[in-house]
């Protein structure tokens, strides 16, 4: 099995339950695909508790005192979204989305033009950001990339084709346009897994895992029409939390 299979495998089941989605979407009530994105929010809700829980993670404390890994996720947050925020990431995203909602509609015609340009936008940033965020696509494409299998990624297809069913169902063809960011991503880290030769220490994966947990809470938050957070501007805390924990490890 080739590193990339996985993603591979991923992008197809979004792809399927996406479709699956729009062709029965259409038919429920604006009432019932409101609940359903709801639904969706407190689920994503809890995922992200159980990801930020990592913060509790003895070998993150052990690593790095038991003081510091809060203070090293409130760092990683605010320097990423500082760094986020002035690369304009998520008025990128949202631009990428309205060029790819323009090409669905020249592909597929009065299939995908009846769709407001907001409503694809919105599906494709929020299920790109719930399907590239968590520790299964750090994990798991880290793990096909550094010959460990893709067992982790099949597990995680499995999850996104259900949940892309839900997404679509709410928001149309956009859902579908996330493939291109699980290709982008997923493809990215699995080819870093297969230049790394060792895996992240625990207590960096923790930090990663941990920062990974928050930025959900804000995915939550926008699905469940709380505040629509500017996820993607905090994009960059992923990066900057396991280097934190390598700075402060070597300080200490």
């Amino acid at each position: 099995m080739f590193p990339g299979t996985g993603t591979l495998v991923n992008a197809s089941t979004v792809l399927v339950g996406s479709t699956i989605g729009v062709l029965v979407g259409h038919r429920l009530p604006e009432r019932t695909r409101n609940v359903v994105t709801d639904g969706l929010g407190l689920v994503t809700l809890l995922i992200a508790a159980t990801s930020a829980a990592a913060i509790n993670d003895p070998a993150f404390s052990k690593a790095v005192g038991s003081s510091a890994p809060m203070l090293i996720v409130l760092g990683a947050v605010l320097i990423g979204g500082i760094t986020g925020s002035l690369l304009r990431l998520e008025d990128r995203l949202e631009s990428l989305g309205g060029v790819l909602q323009r090409t669905a509609t020249r592909l597929f015609g009065e299939s995908t033009a009846h769709e407001s340009r907001e409503r694809f936008i919105e599906g494709f940033v929020t299920s790109s950001l719930i399907f590239c965020v968590g520790p299964l696509t750090i994990l798991g494409s880290l793990n096909e990339g550094l010959g460990k299998g893709a067992d982790q990624l099949f597990l995680k297809a499995t999850l996104d084709g259900f949940a892309a069913i839900a997404f679509a169902a709410s928001f149309g063809w956009g859902v579908s346009a996330s493939v291109l960011a699980i290709l982008v991503v997923q493809g990215s880290l699995t080819a870093v897994g297969v230049g790394l030769g060792n895996f992240l220490p625990d207590a960096h994966l923790a930090a990663l895992t941990t920062t990974g947990g928050l930025l959900l809470v804000g995915v939550a938050l926008r699905l469940l029409d709380i505040k629509q957070v500017k996820v993607a501007d905090l994009l960059p805390a992923l990066v900057v939390a396991p280097l934190l924990t390598a700075a402060v490890m070597a300080f200490r």
